[in-house]
């Protein structure tokens, strides 16, 4: 196949989640055979045209005109989308399907579609109602009803767990046939020939101290408020841990008054934003390695840990819950419940036994269940899907054309024919 994917994150640009997911999985299905073009934002000093590993990149910027706000910067961006896809278009032929990952490519992925008759497929990665515990605000509306749009214009729609899926169900009245439970997967490379790095480790703790950490985005529906909160409890009765908070976002002056109000400013670290090449030195410099989310449709955070080894505890909310079972291959606790959340990290920090078959039983699941072939055949499934239905769908508009034309033919020959009786009356 040839297929285009939309996506505003794409590495080196990180945002979330969503560029990790189109970078392996663009490039797994290019290893499977197909042809792969993404187009994305071009953030940085990166090249504007690449062939990254057999995966074409276009790199757009958003220029011309300076936008009011966020929402006027996502739609300047989707047209500039479309000017370049069809640019693309008219020199290499059209695509075999359009894959438009989240409300941020939303209107670019509609009119692609329409414009080059190509089937649609989207991947709601999150809902803005998830996000925000509800709709509160005017342009939460918007990019809640911009999600509706996507999802009603595709012809499939993939989600990473079956947690969205009930919940997209639930906000736009989507088909269950029409969603596609795909999970995100993990490079199971990730961790080749990374070994635990005593000098790295002591620029954030001493060596008799247990890291505790956090690694994402410091955003309210990822419970880093909630951890914090644990603290206390944790060091009074584990005195030698350490929290690490690595990542960045909003919430970071928050969070550091927080710390500051709770007395923890020798016992709480942020990082900042960790490099690629440090994410995997803090994951085997860990100890226990927390996500205790409010809000989670899937928690790839939580595969990368799993993947490098330490145990993991996270809240028994969304695609986490179905991740990790306690005790299992993992812990979990109460989400927003910091007695819950210090309860399951103190668990783990005393049972070094219970660490090790922890560990050993979530290295297999991701090995076997969260691994790129599978995920790869399941999209490509979804992709087939599309196809099939749009190439039905004009089947049946050209049927109904060609009847609704014969009805026509069929109608003028009549009125011509009565016409001719009238005229014949008149005659005699």
């Amino acid at each position: 196949m040839k297929i285009l994917m939309l996506s505003w994150e794409y590495p080196p640009r990180v945002v979330g989640g969503i560029s990790r997911v189109v970078h392996d999985l663009s490039h797994k299905l290019y290893q499977d055979g197909h042809q792969v073009t993404v187009i994305t934002y071009r953030d940085g000093n990166v090249p504007y045209v690449e062939n990254d590993d057999g995966v074409d990149v276009y790199r757009i910027d958003n220029f011309m005109i300076s936008p009011n706000n966020f929402i006027d910067w996502v739609m300047q961006l989707n047209f500039n989308m479309i000017a370049k896809a069809g640019e693309i278009i008219s020199e290499k032929g059209n695509f075999d399907v359009i894959h438009a990952h989240d409300w941020l490519t939303a209107y670019a992925g509609k009119t692609l579609k329409f414009a080059y008759k190509t089937p649609l497929v989207s991947t709601i990665h999150a809902t803005e109602a998830g996000r925000n515990s509800g709709i509160q605000s005017d342009m939460q509306k918007y990019i809640n009803d911009t999600e509706w749009m996507l999802t009603y214009e595709s012809s499939e729609v993939i989600v990473n767990s079956n947690y969205m899926k009930n919940e997209l169900q639930r906000l736009f009245g989507l088909p269950y046939e029409k969603i596609n439970v795909v999970p995100n997967g993990v490079n199971l490379t990730l961790f080749n020939g990374i070994e635990k790095d005593y000098d790295f480790r002591r620029k954030f703790a001493m060596d008799n101290e247990k890291i505790i950490l956090f690694m994402g985005r410091l955003v309210y529906e990822k419970g880093i408020q909630t951890l914090i909160s644990a603290m206390p409890k944790i060091l009074n009765h584990y005195h030698d841990s350490k929290l690490i908070i690595a990542g960045k976002g909003d919430m970071i002056n928050e969070l550091k008054s927080q710390v500051d109000y709770l007395g923890l400013g020798n016992k709480v670290y942020f990082t900042g934003y960790l490099g690629s090449k440090d994410v995997p030195k803090m994951y085997k410099c860990a100890d226990v390695a927390v996500f205790p989310s409010t809000y989670e449709p899937f928690g790839i955070v939580a595969l990368e840990a799993m993947l490098s080894g330490t145990p993991v505890v996270t809240s028994d909310i969304g695609g986490l819950n179905e991740i990790v079972e306690h005790g299992v291959n993992g812990m979990k606790s109460y989400a927003g419940n910091p007695n819950s959340l210090a309860d399951s990290i103190l668990t783990l920090l005393f049972d070094q036994e219970l660490c090790k078959t922890v560990s050993k039983n979530a290295l297999e699941k991701v090995r076997t269940q969260y691994n790129w072939n599978k995920i790869t055949e399941d999209t490509h499934l979804a992709y087939e899907k599309a196809i099939c239905e749009t190439m039905a769908d004009r089947q049946k508009k050209q049927i109904a054309q060609e009847k609704a034309q014969k009805q026509i033919k069929k109608s003028n020959e009549i009125s011509n024919l009565l016409s001719f009786k009238k005229t014949r009356q008149v005659f005699a």
